[in-house]
């Protein structure tokens, strides 16, 4: 049977009916508290969000069923706007749109507010408000689920019996990947209720449910536009991006860089003194106008850790903890310092000695050299940041310390993905495996180590290159930790030796 023999009929006093298939299990699931619509590029998912909210227009909740429909800016939404404007006013001939405000009110009061929600703060735009219907399209888009966990609390109304819905579009592409698909069970659970959910506090969370999209049910699109399909294909930058929207693929490379491996519970530890056998070293990104940043590290021998109190923790040889830093930011997102190389040695100097890695008025130092950015090693003038960082440092105690002598990082072709691989590798195995015993070296981040924990967990992938970062994120942090792992040329897999020279 050819595809479009199946077109739907709509009868001609119906302005908008759902197509066969996802549509009608999407709008059908309105006792489910959470669910998700997610698919292929095409299958006409924005409609049904729009539909979702709605269907419990003229139901006699007046001004009580009040919607709000979330994306990351107002430019964004301009299509769901278009297709209100579609769709609404033929329904609704009283419906009004206040197009400063983005607001839809129908005739017997009900409201759907279009917003742009960016950042996590955003949230506090909307703190105390109720909405009984909260929609967010291409949920993907959002890095973390931290502000669409927030908003949920306003997902309540004081009228009883009016339904409560948290409703989302999305296609498997984007920043949000790896959470979206660890939430909802993907593709596992499509069309199945997660009753055994627990949020972080042990407690069931409300049911949810993942509800597959595929373009080609779209019936009218397709006899519409035959070519849609070719025009997808032809849009998409790389092979993960054209599964994921031609077939709605989860299984595709995606989302955070590290997000899928950062486990706060495993990867950050407390402070413990260091066994005086253990290598001490560090890592430093270069930047002045950007921030720079330096990375302490501890590498174990295999030998426990004793905590203070006793308690005491095993290691693996190899294992590797991230034990200090200093990020040269003004506070502003992105902004760097512009300190002299020379400056920025006399900083580690002083830290150093506080932290009793070196003595004063002495030329020990517990640390031993460490990897920096490539680019340091560049003349200009016959003089480089690397040679200006090796030069000795008087200090206001009269004492010249001995400056700092990199080696440089790692810049063969591919060895950007390949230390993205190394930690993602080295991150995953700071975590227990299944018997609770860990075999190979792992990546620890000691509790004070703001800036990664900040920056490095929610970094996103390239769209253009998935096995890279996003050129435009603050990634400083992850370079020079990038540039330490990539330099230890550890055996930290049964796969073998990843990274290293």
């Amino acid at each position: 049977m050819n595809q479009m023999d199946t077109i739907p009929k709509r009868p001609d006093n119906v302005i908008w009916q759902p197509q066969p298939g996802s549509q009608i299990a999407f709008l059908a699931s309105t006792s489910i508290f959470e669910v998700l619509y997610e698919g292929t590029r095409g299958g006409g998912k924005t409609d049904c969000l729009i539909m979702s909210f709605c269907q419990e227009v003229g139901k006699g909740y007046g001004p009580a069923w009040k919607g709000i429909l979330f994306r990351q800016t107002y430019k964004q939404l301009t299509d769901v706007i278009s297709k209100t404007k579609k769709w609404l006013p033929q329904i609704w001939p009283g419906a009004k749109f206040n197009n400063s405000e983005h607001t839809w009110t129908f005739p017997d009061g009900e409201q759907l507010l279009l917003r742009q929600f960016q950042r996590v703060d955003d949230y506090w735009n909307y703190h105390g408000h109720e909405y009984p219907w909260i929609g967010w399209e291409e949920l993907c888009n959002w890095p973390t689920d931290e502000g669409f966990k927030r908003m949920m609390s306003c997902c309540r109304s004081s009228q009883k019996g009016m339904p409560r819905m948290v409703r989302a579009t999305t296609n498997p592409y984007g920043p949000g990947h790896n959470w979206v698909k660890y939430r909802y069970r993907l593709p596992m659970y499509r069309s199945r209720i997660i009753k055994d959910a627990l949020d972080e506090s042990g407690e069931l969370e409300p049911y949810r449910l993942a509800i597959h999209s595929s373009i080609w049910e779209n019936k009218i699109l397709l006899e519409a536009d035959p070519d849609y399909p070719n025009k997808i294909r032809a849009a998409a930058r790389n092979k993960a991006e054209l599964e994921a929207w031609m077939e709605g693929s989860w299984d595709i490379v995606a989302g955070g860089m590290f997000d899928d491996c950062w486990v706060k519970k495993w990867n950050m530890v407390k402070h413990f003194p260091i066994p005086p056998s253990w290598r001490i070293t560090r890592s430093f990104d270069w930047g002045s106008s950007k921030p720079f940043s330096v990375g302490w590290w501890a590498i174990s021998n295999g030998e426990d850790i004793i905590y203070p109190g006793g308690k005491i923790t095993s290691t693996v040889r190899g294992d590797t903890f991230r034990i200090r830093e200093w990020y040269g930011s003004t506070g502003k997102p992105n902004e760097g310092l512009r300190m002299l190389a020379s400056e920025i040695v006399e900083g580690m100097i002083k830290r150093e000695l506080k932290w009793g890695f070196r003595r004063p008025k002495e030329t020990w130092c517990k640390v031993k050299g460490g990897i920096a950015d490539a680019q340091i090693f560049s003349a200009e003038n016959g003089i480089s940041i690397g040679t200006d960082m090796k030069m000795r440092i008087r200090l206001d105690d009269g004492f010249r310390y001995p400056g700092i002598n990199w080696l440089p990082s790692d810049k063969r072709p591919g060895s950007r993905a390949a230390g993205w691989n190394t930690m993602r590798q080295m991150l995953k195995n700071a975590h227990p495996s299944e018997v609770g015993v860990r075999e190979w070296p792992g990546l620890f981040v000691w509790e004070g180590c703001d800036n990664f924990e900040r920056t490095v967990p929610t970094l996103a992938r390239s769209e253009k290159d998935p096995d890279d970062i996003d050129p435009d994120s603050e990634d400083h942090v992850a370079d020079d930790s990038r540039y330490f792992v990539r330099s230890l040329g550890l055996r930290i897999s049964s796969g073998g030796l990843i990274g290293g020279y």
